[in-house]
């Protein structure tokens, strides 16, 4: 069972966010939703939430773009970001975006959007696991 804690989705596909809410929700989870990076930052201002799962291919301003913004800002460069990515093979992977850079630039990491939501779940506990 989950403490509660607040996990807001950004993503641009409206798939991701509704599934990954459903199953987060099922789970315990309070789930908000936004849909670009702009929203979600100002999202992020309002709800500070124990966790930011970003999607790193977005129109607009992307999710690494994004993470740099909220890591600049005093009100949310302390939130904990985890980057969702829909490569496939983790070759691919890596290449897109591998945890060494996700640390460089602020994030705590990078789950891969899976249709396995157990496992999403299972990594996202960890992630929101205060010990």
């Amino acid at each position: 069972m989950s403490d509660g804690s607040l996990i807001l989705i950004v993503d641009d596909e409206e798939y991701f966010r509704e599934i990954f809410s459903t199953k987060l929700g099922a789970e315990g989870f309070s789930v908000e939703t936004a849909e670009s990076g702009e929203e979600g930052i100002k999202k992020a201002k309002k709800l500070k939430p124990n966790l930011i799962l970003m999607d790193v291919k977005m129109p607009g301003m992307d999710g690494v773009a994004t993470v740099m913004k909220m890591k600049e800002d005093p009100e949310t460069k302390d939130l904990k970001v985890v980057f969702l990515t829909s490569f496939g093979s983790p070759e691919e992977e890596l290449q897109a975006i591998d945890v060494k850079y996700s640390k460089d630039i602020g994030a705590a990491g990078y789950i891969r959007k899976t249709d396995d939501l157990d496992i999403l779940v299972s990594k996202i506990r960890a992630f929101t696991d205060p010990s």
